[in-house]
């Protein structure tokens, strides 16, 4: 048995990077622990992965860009969201006076029937 670990505890790397942690992970799905402090997506990078990915911020302040609709989405504590496997996205801010904690749990897009 592993020892336990806090999902909130200090993070060793360069400040100012993203800091990204597997936590666990088994067959095609992926648990990380994402720490930022003012971090943005490089310009014109976008994120356009291969699996679905859900997100929950646990500690500070983030807003996501969705290339599609152009959208920003705000995220605090306990916010959460579904990305679909493909759907552009990046990181636009994380608030920089403080840590922001995330937990990101990737896993294979959902198998849909087709219409009879």
């Amino acid at each position: 048995m592993d020892r336990t670990a806090n999902v909130f505890s200090p993070v060793a790397g360069a400040s100012g990077q993203e800091v990204v942690e597997a936590l666990a992970g088994a067959c095609s799905v992926r648990i990380e622990r994402i720490v930022s402090r003012g971090h943005s997506s490089p310009e014109g990078f976008w994120y356009d992965q291969e699996t679905d990915e859900w997100v929950i911020v646990l500690r500070g302040h983030a807003r996501l860009r969705f290339e599609a609709a152009d959208d920003l989405v705000e995220m605090g504590p306990g916010d959460h969201l579904h990305i679909p496997a493909h759907c552009r996205h990046r990181v636009d801010w994380t608030a920089p006076d403080g840590e922001t904690v995330w937990l990101a749990v990737h896993f294979p897009p959902a198998v849909t029937e087709p219409a009879p």
